[in-house]
């Protein structure tokens, strides 16, 4: 195994390369100079000259192949594409040019309000899909269960934004239980109050998604050849369940977590713009809005570096989980 997750960390480098050399040419070459924009309309010659060099926008955009014929190894590597791998690659992020605060003080700030969010809602949410799912697979066919998937399907049909609307306007306006929005400036036992009703709306907004899947997987597991066999021998329904259905169905549920996880760090873009919480989903979008390219890039290199990390440690859990995966 220890082979197997050396080589998935040599895999990794290439994909990464690709990743920086993408968002280099999405938010550098093709977009072009902000300086500008950034400077706004009514700043003078001199000081957008100064921004220019500040932000590093006076440099070459591509390396001089020009300098390697003069020996000059210096000014080859000066260029804005070398000087975006040196700062993605070592975690410089540098400055936003929205805000002028350093972007990995901005990150570490966010995450925490994101966090609180995002967590409890992937625990609650990932243990009510299951259990429902598995009651499905109980009553397969029986009224509940068909009451569960009408109900889920409705659960989707609905937009996430109706939920937030609703939840803002009845459960904390009209009955008070929650506050409409804010978060507290520092982390302590208060932000349960404010994290409660965003908490619960992505709970229910993501519930009906999550059962159909899950009941999807629990009731093609129950149909194999295995449970059959089970059965037959006399073992008990719940036996049935536990012991061989859940089991043999935690390959896809595996799966499906890790596509969720990069999304716990990188917040709920609606649950933090309408509820007033400073975490990243809020961060990016307000990003996207002011074309801040240092933060956008921050946030995409981060994503794709949990994401990756997060299909590798996939690959070891179908191993524990499964004995006919053998990872080599």
């Amino acid at each position: 195994m220890t082979a197997y997750i050396i080589r998935r960390l040599l895999y990794v480098i290439p994909i990464l390369i690709g990743i920086v050399l993408i968002t280099f040419l999405l938010f550098r070459a093709i977009s072009g100079d902000p300086t500008d924009r950034i400077a706004g309309k009514l700043a003078t010659k001199e000081y957008k000259d100064e921004l220019r060099h500040q932000l590093g926008f006076d440099k070459p955009l591509w390396p001089q192949f020009s300098a390697l014929h003069k020996g000059d190894y210096r000014e080859f590597a000066d260029n804005q594409l070398f000087n975006h791998f040196k700062d993605t690659f070592t975690l410089n992020f540098g400055q936003s040019t929205q805000y002028k605060q350093d972007i990995s003080t901005m990150v570490k700030n966010g995450a925490g309000p994101s966090l609180a969010i995002q967590i409890p809602s992937f625990i609650i949410a990932l243990f009510l899909e299951i259990t429902i799912a598995m009651v499905c697979a109980f009553q397969r066919g029986r009224i509940l269960d068909r009451l569960i998937v009408v109900l889920s399907l409705l659960g989707m049909s609905f937009p996430f934004l109706a939920f937030i609307i609703f939840g803002q306007y009845y459960l904390a306006y009209k009955l008070g239980w929650f506050p409409i929005s804010g978060y507290p400036s520092h982390f302590g036992p208060g932000v349960l109050r404010y994290v409660a009703l965003p908490v619960v709306l992505g709970v229910i907004a993501g519930l009906g998604g999550g059962v159909r899947f899950y009941r999807t997987v629990m009731l093609d597991e129950s149909n194999a050849d295995y449970v059959r066999t089970a059965r037959a021998k006399g073992v008990g329904e719940t036996s049935v369940m536990f012991r061989h259905v859940l089991k043999n169905a935690m390959i896809p549920i595996i799966t499906q977590v890790v596509v969720i996880i990069p999304f716990l760090f990188l917040g709920s873009l609606l649950l933090e713009r309408y509820f007033g919480i400073p975490g990243l989903g809020a961060m990016m979008a307000e990003a996207v809005d002011q074309a801040d390219w240092p933060v956008l890039n921050a946030m995409t290199f981060v994503g794709s570096l949990i994401y990756l990390s997060a299909l590798i440690v996939t690959d070891i859990c179908y191993a524990m989980v499964d004995p006919r995966v053998s990872l080599r």
